[in-house]
């Protein structure tokens, strides 16, 4: 491959949006809404207001749990496809202001920001595009209605760190016409009222991952094809094989097992910064459903999911959803608790006393730390110089302990415990030289998944 596709492909480096987000790694979701009281997933639009009703809803009790877990942020469901909503807006009367909860006068919106400052949390918003209640969906005057929502929630509510799109629509179905949105008016408004704002889903800072099990791929790229954001498939200004095109037409680029190979690019001209996003619930649905007591994750599997993606080079958004009193239940709190002891434990267990040395070029990584016994260390890139790792292993005692892919802005390796004073990263396969900023190994005594 020539120096210069290699050279187009390290000049992909996230934007300050991106590295914000990067930084936070994790954080929660929270589907919350008419579908709590209906036991749906997806609202017919057709609810009466009156049946959003919860008797003790406490948004401080769901921050204390997500500070509990360890994770930065919540995402709230302000209007999901059904169309109402749960804040005082001016666009529709299918909101919280014809409900009996506080006489019409609450403001979930607000309460949940007002818990966020309180606990140190970012609070970030969740406006479905699709939406089955209001009357002008389907014409040109929904793309105004929906900027005015977009537009108070991101002016009433103090800072907003993320904007969630969602793509799901079933439109078709309803018998409605397909709404075009307006994307590109969506996401600059989004900006312009909230510079430091974060936008995913069908938006151009944060790809989904393709499922909602918590899976990754082996290697998960940053760099990858220029993308349409709305369709979460790639653009079609690249040099298009028979292959791409059928791609392109299923609409199905965001599932593909390999995105960012240096085979895999050389098929395409223009590229990004994209890093993904595992959303999953702690439940099987996104809203509360009574009967789905029994299939709340067990915290093995949540840690999975937590190395899979968190230390994967991937984003962990987990959905937490309340129950009809307006409150998480216990059982899922003290399953949060249990993750944040887990994750404290592992950064307690954290070696920051260690030296670091760089050879061959930065090719080889070598930490030093006073002996004993280790099973995993966190590495990251200074991806500001873009994602370059392709291979890499680790050596200690002479023996190797690990072999992997990427690296990109968060990878945690986990092995065998071994007793040792040093381990050695080498970096095998590289897109120029590496820069590596994070090197830190864990003793052992912090939890391993089963």
């Amino acid at each position: 491959m020539s120096n210069d596709r290699i050279d187009l492909y390290t000049s992909i480096v996230p934007n300050r949006r991106q590295l914000i987000i990067q930084e936070m790694k994790y954080y929660a979701f929270i589907h919350y809404g008419v579908n709590t009281f209906t036991n749906r997933e997806w609202g017919s639009g057709k609810e009466k207001e009156s049946v959003f009703n919860p008797k003790k809803q406490d948004a401080e009790q769901w921050c204390r749990a997500i500070k509990d877990a360890g994770m930065k942020g919540v995402i709230l469901t302000c209007k999901h496809h059904d169309g109402f909503c749960l804040w005082q807006t001016k666009t529709t009367e299918h909101s919280i202001k014809n409900s009996p909860y506080k006489n019409g006068k609450g403001d979930v919106v607000k309460e949940v920001s007002d818990a966020c400052k309180k606990y140190g949390l970012k609070f970030g918003v969740y406006l479905s595009p699709w939406d089955r209640n209001a009357k002008c969906y389907g014409t040109p005057a929904y793309n105004d209605f929906y900027i005015q929502q977009l537009t108070e929630l991101l002016t009433n509510y103090g800072e907003i760190f993320m904007l969630w799109l969602d793509g799901a629509c079933g439109a078709k179905a309803d018998g409605q016409p397909v709404q075009k949105y307006d994307f590109e008016r969506i996401w600059d408004t989004a900006v312009k009222l909230q510079p430091n704002i974060v936008m995913s889903g069908c938006a151009p800072d944060v790809r989904w991952i393709g499922n909602e099990s918590g899976k990754t791929r082996e290697s998960e790229w940053n760099v990858v094809p220029k993308f349409q954001y709305d369709q979460q498939n790639f653009a079609v200004n690249c040099q298009d094989s028979d292959d791409m095109k059928k791609f392109q037409k299923r609409c199905i680029d965001v599932m593909l097992p390999d995105m960012g190979s240096r085979e895999f690019l050389s098929k395409f001209d223009e590229f990004m910064w994209y890093p993904a996003e595992v959303d999953v619930s702690i439940r099987t649905g996104w809203f509360y459903h009574p009967l789905q007591s029994l299939t709340l994750k067990s915290l093995n599997h949540l840690m999975k999911i937590y190395y899979n993606s968190v230390g994967n080079n991937s984003l962990m958004l987990l959905n937490i959803p309340p129950d009809k009193n307006g409150l998480f239940a216990k059982k899922d709190v003290k399953r949060l608790q249990e993750m944040g002891f887990w994750l404290k434990k592992e950064e307690e267990l954290m070696i920051s006393n260690c030296e670091t040395e760089l050879s061959d070029g930065g090719f080889t990584v070598t930490v030093k730390f006073p002996r004993q016994s280790v099973d995993r260390i966190h590495l990251a890139e200074d991806t500001t110089k873009s994602q370059r790792v392709e291979r890499f292993s680790i050596y200690a005692e002479g023996k190797k302990v690990f072999s992997g892919t990427v690296i990109g802005f968060s990878r945690i390796a986990v092995f065998e415990p071994v007793e040792t004073d040093t381990l050695t990263v080498k970096i095998e396969q590289c897109r120029k030289e590496p820069y590596i900023n994070k090197a830190l190994p864990v003793a052992t005594g912090a939890y391993r998944v089963k």
